[in-house]
């Protein structure tokens, strides 16, 4: 079936862009240019006219891409249009109403391109990633992705596992013989390195899935320290309502910045403190949960929080900071129990110190967020995966082959079955809706 669908953002625009694909493609444009097709791959200015009516629409750059060189593998063409919704409307109506063309689903495109061979699982995925990219790092990582460092690593690999897969499969025309002894030690010295390749990608800190999603930075304390007045200094807007009522802030604020290139998600949470209040000790388990999921904890107290000690054991570890605000309204003196915590003693209001903390938070980024290596796991779903590829080579491992030669030679494939799940080399037709459901319709 030939699908239609706006490629570009909806709204007025100066340039939208309407993209077609399938087997009535040809037609379609032919029709909707009435004239022949222009030159493939030639940027081409032609009115398109409506074509029950034949008046005219808008004039336009039209590309056409031939399959199966073009994205998606099929007859392909572009429609790039003066972006007013009217224009957009009718010409995607005229279109449908053929009965020729269906509207696209989200990340049909792609899906498309995946499945006719054009690009692999992990690079679809990255496309989708790079279109959604909001800083730097996330455009050099899914950048990283689509040049094919990832697929060729993980590739590899899978061909290492297959090689001896087969040589494990050639034994099935002699079943009477036994395996030697020497191939036997080769092939678990060959899958003992593969194991070590497969958990050295896994060690990553789950940094390909912090650039892609963002660090979490989770801002907790107890009433009235100033979280919400951090937060909003962070945004540079008012995010959070600022109050001086206790138990204000109920339920989970997030914004999402770029910190120095580096995406950041921020959570406001509730004050945390005894409650009898249902709905403020809800907030409060929530402020802890996101305390727990953060990747970094910014601690918050003021000098009138002395009972909020206690509470620093729970939240205080190596992913934490911990600031003193309001630190202008008294003559501070850190107590002998903070100490430990190397505390930050600011002011938000009066913006004393703060750059030390930004300074602070950019260093624990930077470092979190560093790697050595280009091949990035960016998605639960891969470290599943690579997971229980490590699983099926240990029970191989042990396995006698001589003995139980058809369970071990299973173990391999369902290894091999799994690797090939990270670059769409079996049948992904399970997981291709869940990835591609994140894809906007034109992509």
């Amino acid at each position: 079936m030939t699908i239609c669908a706006l490629s570009s953002a909806p709204g007025s625009s100066g340039v939208a862009v309407i993209r077609i694909s399938g087997p009535e493609t040809k037609n379609l444009i032919k029709k909707l240019i009435k004239k022949e097709l222009p030159r493939p791959r030639m940027a081409t200015l032609l009115k398109l006219y409506n074509i029950n009516t034949s008046s005219l629409i808008d004039e336009a750059i039209v590309l056409w891409f031939p399959g199966p060189n073009s994205y998606t593998g099929e007859d392909m063409a572009e429609l790039h249009v003066h972006g007013s919704r009217a224009i957009i409307t009718c010409l995607q109506n005229t279109i449908l109403d053929t009965q020729k063309c269906r509207l696209a689903e989200p990340g049909e495109f792609t899906k498309l391109a995946f499945i006719n061979g054009k690009i692999n699982l992990l690079k679809a995925e990255a496309i989708g990633d790079l279109i959604a990219a909001e800083t730097q790092i996330q455009i050099d990582q899914a950048q990283s992705i689509i040049k094919g460092k990832s697929f060729l690593k993980f590739e590899n690999i899978r061909e290492k596992l297959i090689k001896i897969l087969a040589t494990l499969e050639a034994k099935i025309d002699f079943p009477e013989e036994d395996i030697p002894e020497n191939v036997t030690k080769n092939i678990k010295k060959d899958l003992e390195k593969i194991e070590e390749d497969i958990k050295k990608i896994l060690n990553d800190n789950k940094v390909g899935e912090k650039i892609r999603t963002g660090f979490k930075v989770a801002i907790v304390g107890p009433p009235n320290s100033g979280k919400s007045s951090l937060m909003n200094y962070f945004s540079k807007r008012d995010v959070s309502i600022v109050s001086e009522i206790a138990g204000t802030t109920r339920d989970v604020l997030e914004t999402h910045l770029n910190f120095d290139g580096y995406p950041v998600i921020i959570s406001d949470t509730a004050g945390i403190r005894e409650s009898k209040d249902i709905i403020e000790k809800e907030g409060i388990k929530l402020a802890f949960k996101k305390a727990e999921e953060a990747d970094l904890r910014i601690v918050i107290i003021e000098p009138k929080n002395v009972e909020f000690f206690g509470f620093l054991n729970d939240l205080y570890d190596k992913s934490s900071i911990l600031l003193v605000n309001k630190t202008d309204l008294y003559d501070f003196k850190v107590p002998e129990q903070l100490k430990k915590y190397n505390p930050f003693l600011i002011s938000i209001l009066k913006e004393t110190n703060i750059d030390k903390v930004i300074s602070e938070i950019k260093y624990i980024l930077k470092k979190s967020l560093y790697t050595s290596t280009d091949v990035f796991i960016t998605r639960e779903r891969h470290r599943i995966d690579l997971n229980n590829c490590i699983l099926s080579l240990q029970d191989f491992k042990n396995k006698n082959l001589n003995e139980e030669f058809d369970k071990a030679t299973e173990d391999l494939r369902i290894a091999v079955r799994n690797l090939g799940k990270v670059v769409g080399k079996v049948d992904v037709e399970e997981i291709l809706s869940s990835i591609f459901n994140d894809f906007c319709i034109g992509k």
